[in-house]
């Protein structure tokens, strides 16, 4: 396709000019096909400059989430086999899991630039604004016990963490199970789910979803929600949202890779930042509530409570709040 042969040549050049001719004989094209290339990359947002006698000249990209951008951001070595970014979807994550129903391939992601029934734990909404944030959910085929895989939503919190220390240059904490923070707000919420076989009992497909706000403000949250939330840009950090998306991917390849092995590494860092550890803590199972203290995270990212007899059991659903956050306040 010109268009993106064009894009790639432009790119090349780092920010010199290419003129029309040249790119028209790399290309076997006519000149006016290039100037539909370059008008059609301008609809796309990018910025490309036009000079009498000097031809073209890319001087800056979109802010969106792209597959060229993306692909290109994604280190050598690393393949991605299918990368669909959507423009609007229902959820990446509902999307990956009907797409897997289909056949799609081990390492297929969808990246979103917008939600309309983002999904959390507990059927709760995420809130998707359009180009705001990175919605992204890589779909997984480990042919594993579904018992190995307890571990996936905690590993997936250390990836995203570590994608967002590399590109925004901020390393969030992380509130058991699934939740990363920053001053004490959601700046980033993730699903796991899991399909097996009926047969075999072995895991058929994971999808694992994480959704990061980049640059909401309180306004597209929502009162509801405006109190609890953060982004990345309310705490004062800028990033490319390509950029975080292709360090999500890379990173969540790399928790594929550990899925049935030693985790040893990730439960140090999950350790390291987990807020939740050594905090009070209420847990709600049912109807009951009863506050904790939470001590630890297992092999399998359970957490560890010391319950208010002194007995320790380990929690691995159902909902914690920390005391201090997210409305859990001090009494």
């Amino acid at each position: 396709m010109s268009k993106e042969r064009v894009y790639e040549l432009l790119r090349e050049r780092s920010g010199s000019f290419a003129s029309g001719q040249e790119l028209s004989a790399r290309l076997g094209v006519s000149r006016a096909a290039v100037w539909k290339a370059v008008d059609s990359l301008r609809r796309d947002g990018y910025i490309i400059e036009a000079r009498t006698g000097m031809g073209y000249r890319l001087t800056a990209a979109p802010d969106a989430l792209v597959e060229r951008e993306i692909l290109r951001l994604l280190p050598d070595g690393v393949v991605c086999p299918d990368l669909r970014c959507l423009e609007k979807i229902d959820s990446t994550n509902s999307y990956l899991k009907r797409e897997a129903l289909r056949g799609a391939v081990h390492g297929t992601v969808a990246a979103a630039n917008c939600q309309t029934s983002g999904r959390g734990r507990i059927n709760r909404s995420f809130v998707s604004p359009p180009d705001k944030g990175v919605y992204l959910s890589v779909l997984l085929r480990p042919h594993l016990p579904p018992k190995s895989l307890l571990g996936a939503t905690g590993m997936a919190a250390v990836a995203v963490c570590n994608a967002l220390e590399r590109t925004a240059g901020v390393r969030p904490g992380i509130k058991w199970t699934n939740d990363l923070v920053l001053d004490g707000r959601k700046l980033c919420g993730i699903l796991t789910e899991l399909s097996v076989e009926g047969e075999t009992g072995m895991a058929e497909s994971l999808v694992i979803g994480a959704g990061v706000n980049v640059g909401h403000t309180p306004e597209d949250f929502g009162p509801e929600v405006a109190e609890i939330a953060t982004s990345l840009a309310l705490e004062g950090f800028q990033v490319s949202r390509s950029a975080l998306a292709a360090a999500m991917i890379e990173e969540l390849y790399l928790l594929s890779e550990s899925l049935g092995r030693s985790q040893e590494r990730w439960l140090e860092a999950y350790r390291r930042d987990c807020v939740t550890l050594g905090k009070r803590v209420r847990l709600m199972w049912a109807q009951a509530q009863t506050e904790a203290q939470a001590l630890d995270v297992d092999d399998q990212f359970g957490l560890i409570v010391r319950l208010p007899d002194g007995t320790e059991t380990t929690v691995r659903t159902g909902e914690v709040s920390v005391r201090g956050m997210y409305g859990y306040a001090d009494s």
